[in-house]
């Protein structure tokens, strides 16, 4: 570990036990590099460090402070992330397989606690991917809107964070379009309305059975696209 790694972990510690909580602003540079018994540069490098991460937010004028610490902050830079992936087809597995292992337990805990309103919700972009079959933007707009309506009906921000993280709108974009072309997207529009239908009774078993099924197809889809060594709609082709 290098003093910068170890400045760092003195500062998320004091966040960890509290003496530094949610919202509370750092002591001046000079001091919270005596209280850590470290120097001024280690002190400086390690809350930029912290800033980039969004533990800590720099505001010029007036000191550094602890953000909120909220899951949806912390976790902002995966989606980034795994933008950064989309070249390369072992990684874009690896996410498909994550996927299919967070989002049919995620669908299935909605189902239990999803109300009428979050419901309306996800028919509302149901609907609205129907109307939009041949428009790739906005299927893939809707798409993505009808999981985030899904998976915030668990009220888990967490869990809402990453699986919109390691969706990622590029190969979402990229799915839709080839579905497109080789004409599977009523197929797979069918899979959304069997989720929503499973949502509507209630059933945890059945709403996880049908968002596996939908993960899987398209997991399956993007498995033989690559294997094929055909480029994926807008770029990657298979062994990159």
């Amino acid at each position: 570990m290098s003093l910068t790694d170890k400045a760092i972990e003195q500062i998320r510690e004091l966040i960890r036990t509290g003496a530094l909580p949610p919202g509370s602003k750092l002591p001046p540079e000079p001091d919270l590099a005596a209280q850590l018994g470290l120097s001024r540069n280690l002190a400086r490098e390690a809350v930029k460090a912290l800033a980039v991460a969004r533990v800590l937010e720099v505001r010029r004028g007036d000191g550094t402070y602890v953000t909120s610490l909220q899951p949806s902050l912390l976790l902002e830079g995966l989606g980034g992330a795994v933008e950064l992936l989309q070249g390369d087809s072992v990684a874009l597995q690896d996410l498909m397989e994550v996927r299919r292992l967070l989002e049919p337990m995620a669908t299935a805990l909605a189902a239990t606690r999803i109300s009428d309103e979050q419901l309306a919700e996800v028919k509302q972009h149901l609907d609205a991917m129907r109307e939009a079959r041949d428009d790739v933007e906005r299927l893939n707009a809707h798409d993505a809107a009808f999981h985030r309506a899904v998976v915030s009906a668990t009220g888990n921000e967490t869990l809402l964070t990453l699986l919109e993280g390691i969706s990622g709108r590029t190969l979402r974009a990229r799915i839709w379009r080839g579905l497109v072309d080789d004409k599977a997207a009523g197929r797979t529009l069918a899979e959304h309305e069997a989720i929503f239908n499973a949502l509507s009774t209630r059933d945890a078993t059945l709403s996880q059975a049908a968002a596996l099924l939908h993960v899987s197809n398209t997991e399956q889809w993007l498995r033989e696209h690559l294997r094929s060594g055909e480029p994926l709609p807008f770029g990657t082709t298979a062994g990159k």
